[in-house]
């Protein structure tokens, strides 16, 4: 007896852990997934929130690099942002703080000085973000004339150096240029474009005047600077004022308008080197950009619903055109049958008889005196 009852009460413990355990089992499965690490109750509520809760949860997975292990392609593009663009201009406003806000090279100047992130030399031809390439910040300062001091707290075996915010030249830097890159990852089955580095160019002319020149100062990692971008709002569309995104959503959703002036090749040359036509240039420029864009169409067999959708489409393309050119068709067949009309009244009213009999039948010719 004794031995049933030990057999029956480990049955009975059994029964009332096996619920207990599911219900562990459950919670961890709401909490964490085992095999992707993603948690589903913040995916289901991230879901249900705004629209800028899905951007900050998709945000992370962008800009993540993703193994080259599991990229089937992937292309490399450079580009530069012109701030006189309409699409452009909020990386330049405010020209000045205001109110705290601050615009894109005033940040990056910033995290530069503070020594939060590095700063890497711009060679022509190369980008390497390696430490022997790194720029010293009282190098940088030097080359391009910005005043500074030695800041509070500044050693010699680690200086630091502070500069006013009237001596940064933010009203000089009219443009970025970008190093742009497009992988298609086969993990996500997705194409996407993330922006690796960023580098101001600095417009200044001569001491007697004249166009401005170029001076590319120097690379930044994207990945550095996120963290100082993602705190820092604006806003993208003039008929609403509210500072719905950020700097960082705008590098990250490709909000930005920009033209490619290289892309990765073995000879390392530009666009200007390989294409000295300008029209030639921007036909080519044109031509990759739209490649980028549909590259991912090419990867996918069409579905039976886009089938009949392409085929409708192209039919009512037909009949448009058909419409179109029946009435031309008409036009042109009752002219000429106006045509012919006149020219018969014409043939009728010149072959009448002197005997008023109308007719080319009253007409007749004599061949008595025709010669033999």
């Amino acid at each position: 007896m004794k031995y049933i009852s030990a057999i029956f009460a480990t049955l009975l413990l059994a029964v009332a852990a096996a619920p207990l355990s599911a219900q562990t089992e459950g919670a961890d499965d709401n909490r964490r997934s085992v095999s992707t690490g993603i948690s589903r109750t913040a995916v289901k509520e991230a879901s249900s929130s705004s629209g800028s809760s899905r951007r900050a949860l998709d945000a992370p997975a962008r800009r993540r690099p993703a193994d080259d292990s599991s990229l089937q392609w992937m292309r490399i593009v450079y580009r530069f942002l012109d701030l006189d663009d309409a699409k452009n201009a909020t990386l330049y406003y405010p020209e000045d703080v205001i109110d705290g806000d601050r615009n894109l090279f005033r940040i990056i100047m910033s995290e530069v000085i503070d020594g939060r992130i590095p700063a890497f030399d711009y060679l022509d031809g190369r980008e390497v973000f390696t430490p022997e390439f790194q720029v010293a910040v009282p190098d940088l300062l030097d080359r391009f004339r910005i005043p500074s001091t030695r800041a509070k707290g500044s050693t010699e075996r680690n200086p630091r150096y502070a500069v006013e915010d009237a001596d940064i030249p933010a009203s000089e830097v009219l443009g970025y240029y970008i190093i742009e890159r497009w992988e298609f990852d086969n993990r996500s089955n997705s194409t996407r474009a993330r922006v690796e580095a960023i580098c101001p160019v600095l417009f200044r002319t001569g001491d007697f005047g004249g166009e401005a020149v170029r001076y590319p100062m120097f690379w930044v990692r994207m990945s550095d600077l996120q963290p100082a971008l993602a705190s820092s709002a604006i806003f993208v569309d003039d008929s609403n004022n509210l500072q719905r995104y950020t700097i960082d959503d705008f590098f990250t959703l490709n909000m930005y308008q920009g033209d490619i002036y290289k892309t990765r090749n073995v000879r390392n040359k530009s666009m200007m080197e390989l294409y000295p036509d300008s029209t030639a240039r921007h036909a080519a420029s044109d031509s990759i950009h739209r490649s980028l864009s549909e590259w991912h169409k090419s990867l996918w067999v069409p579905s039976r619903e886009e089938v009949i959708a392409a085929r409708e489409a192209r039919e009512a393309a037909s009949a448009d055109s058909v419409k179109t050119r029946v009435p031309a068709r008409s036009a042109k067949k009752a002219t000429r049958s106006t045509r012919s009309t006149r020219k018969a009244k014409v043939s009728d009213g010149g072959g009448k008889s002197s005997s008023g009999s109308s007719g080319s039948a009253g007409v007749t010719r004599s061949v008595r005196n025709r010669r033999r």
